[in-house]
């Protein structure tokens, strides 16, 4: 089997979901992966930097087709979110014109779809979350996953406005965050709704802790990558959603 080719489209002071997401998906039983990246520019996480970042998605999908990818992960969720509910079909869409315009086969995710996308598959409709954005983003964010018929019963932000810094926020307190929410009722635990916030190593003691699936926008992102793909979504130690089909896999 050859090596599925992974672009990566993330913001210039991203680090976190290029370390992640070759972390998850190198642990697959059966398949290889490579990961190319290219960059918008952005330092603080605010409505009018992630606009003028996205007016640089057109260039950056262009320079990453060039490396014929067979998926490319529009890797910052916030980015779409902030645009309203229903922005990231809008946007799969227009990057997947642009990619058949340009002779491109590649599947396009994002992971704004990507975590509605595990959500769904988890069959969660009550869900909290815990972000590192400022409130009024983090509000943005709770709208738009209700706009898609998620109850969000309880969600933190963590006020880290600098987006380097985000990549810098400690385990501990992501799990501080995550033990303050109200998890009564809750059906799936989002322990970082940004790929930047680094989480990958919580997500099996998290599940293990609060009792109940936990997930990130990364594991998510693989998630969404691997079914796009048609292969199994089969890592070990990242959470039960990456366990779904884990026993299919011989030995």
């Amino acid at each position: 089997m050859g090596v599925h080719r992974i672009g990566l489209v993330v913001p210039s002071s991203n680090v976190t979901v290029e370390t992640e997401m070759p972390a998850l998906l190198n642990r697959h039983p059966v398949s290889a992966f490579s990961f190319h990246s290219t960059r918008m520019r952005m330092h603080q996480v605010s409505a009018e930097e992630l606009a003028a970042m996205n007016a640089q998605r057109e260039r950056c999908v262009m320079e990453i087709a060039d490396a014929s990818p067979d998926a490319i992960l529009y890797a910052c969720l916030v980015a779409l979110m902030v645009g309203g509910p229903g922005e990231h079909q809008r946007v799969e869409s227009a990057v997947a014109e642009q990619l058949a315009a340009g002779g491109s086969d590649a599947i396009i995710r994002s992971s704004a779809g990507a975590l509605v996308e595990a959500l769904r598959a988890m069959d969660a409709k009550r869900i909290a979350i815990v972000t590192p954005y400022m409130r009024p983003l983090a509000e943005k964010v709770v709208v738009y996953l209700e706009a898609e018929d998620f109850t969000v019963v309880d969600w933190r932000a963590l006020e880290v406005a600098d987006n380097a810094e985000v990549g810098c926020i400690p385990g501990d307190r992501v799990m501080d965050a995550a033990r303050s929410l109200d998890l009564t009722d809750v059906d799936a635990l989002v322990l970082s709704c940004c790929v930047q916030m680094p989480s990958l190593p919580l997500i099996d003691d998290a599940e293990r802790e609060f009792g109940i699936p936990v997930l990130s926008a990364a594991t998510a992102g693989a998630y969404s990558i691997l079914r796009g793909l048609g292969l199994s979504a089969s890592i070990d130690g990242a959470g039960s959603l990456l366990r779904a089909d884990l026993a299919s896999v011989p030995a």
